[in-house]
């Protein structure tokens, strides 16, 4: 299913504030939340998609990118169900609290994190793993048609011999006695208004509500330990040097079985010995000898798949554009292919021997030889056209 247009999930105009937008995803989360629609998958789903949008709207180098480039921005074409860009098809709810429970009142699993619905108990904290950052160089053709690309990362991986829980053996867990498994613990405070409460993290189990009685010998109770992966990225077609595409889940792993951080991935564009790129578009410097400018001929013009046989007319003039439709490349939202640009010049010989001398001068005399007032207002015209 192709993917709604962030702004219109959230009901909101491409110039929202942060605050605006955050306002909106909370007005979302409170209609579609799962402990107002129990076993409600239409209701489910839009709560996911408004988590989604809020995710990429409310951070500003995500928000950038999918203003220039839509859903391929984020890495990989909308709807594709690809692991790029977006994260409804793959996080669980408890995700969802986990990274955005500033908006439900602080961790929470529960409607009661909104207040006036009831029914809701604070979540104990996931950690969440940091993102990886790559860089892929790709050529022309690899742009022109997408690439998968292999990386082999060094990062924190789950450990082996807990399993991620950080318990050794049959160790296990217990209750946090200070925050009795809440995660979280309320403070009082003496202000002139009168006593505040606060709710805080637990400073004995970081927020988890659990704590570990034995911690494992591999990983010191973390749950993770260094390690690599090799990670397969699919770099979808017409991709631009600068866009950052992002692989959810495959970052460095959360403590304790958490939230996997996510993969960036910086592409950078190798230049091309022979084609300028101009967005989707392909320019070639082609220069004539003065006899082909002349008479005409045939001359073969690289490309992203070869060498064509372009067709050059009699009287050719230098500064005149040859376009060849759908031979450059595509739009990375899948809006149409650009084309390869000829910018043809002209080559003036800088030395010339008596023979070739005495050729041309017998031709400078003919009329045919000098310059007409249409042709020199034509050429100049296309000159003057680069400096407006």
């Amino acid at each position: 299913m192709e993917k709604r247009d962030y702004y219109e999930v959230l009901e909101v105009e491409k110039t929202a504030s942060t605050e605006e937008i955050k306002k909106a995803y909370r007005k979302k989360a409170i209609q579609y939340h799962p402990d107002k629609n129990p076993g409600d998958k239409t209701a489910e789903e839009k709560f996911k998609e408004a988590a989604e949008a809020y995710d990429v709207l409310s951070n500003p180098d995500k928000r950038a990118r999918y203003d220039q480039f839509g859903h391929a921005g984020l890495g990989g074409a909308a709807g594709n169900g690809g692991p790029f860009g977006g994260f409804s098809g793959g996080m669980s709810m408890d995700d969802i609290f986990s990274m955005f429970g500033d908006i439900f009142g602080g961790h929470s699993s529960g409607f009661g994190g909104f207040g006036g619905f009831g029914g809701g108990s604070a979540q104990q904290r996931r950690y969440r793993g940091s993102d990886l950052r790559v860089k892929v160089k790709l050529n022309l053709k690899e742009i022109s048609t997408g690439v998968e690309k292999k990386f082999k990362l060094k990062k924190y991986v789950p450990c082996n011999h807990c399993h991620g829980t950080g318990a050794e053996g049959d160790g296990g867990a217990e209750t946090c006695q200070t925050c009795k498994g809440s995660g979280t613990v309320i403070r009082n405070q003496q202000t002139i208004l009168g006593t505040m409460q606060t709710r805080a993290t637990c400073p004995t189990c970081g927020g988890e509500g659990k704590v570990i009685k034995n911690k494992c010998k591999e990983c010191a109770g973390e749950g993770i330990v260094y390690g690599e992966e090799v990670v397969s990225v699919k770099i979808p077609a017409g991709v631009a040097e600068g866009m950052q595409l992002s692989m959810n889940g495959k970052g460095n792993a959360g403590k304790h079985n958490g939230v996997p951080g996510d993969l960036l991935i910086l592409v950078e564009e190798e230049a091309d010995k022979e084609l300028i790129r101009d967005e989707n578009d392909l320019i070639y410097n082609l220069l004539l000898s003065f006899p082909t400018a002349a008479l005409g001929g045939a001359v073969e013009i690289p490309t992203i798949d070869g060498k064509v046989k372009v067709k050059i007319e009699s009287g050719t003039q230098p500064g005149k554009v040859l376009r060849l439709r759908g031979k450059g490349l595509p739009n990375v939202n899948g809006y149409g292919t650009g084309d390869l640009l000829v910018n043809i010049s002209v080559y003036v010989p800088e030395t010339l021997n008596r023979e070739e001398k005495k050729v041309l001068e017998e031709m400078e005399t003919s009329d045919n030889f000098k310059p007409n007032t249409s042709i020199k207002e034509k050429i100049f015209k296309k000159f003057k056209s680069l400096f407006d």
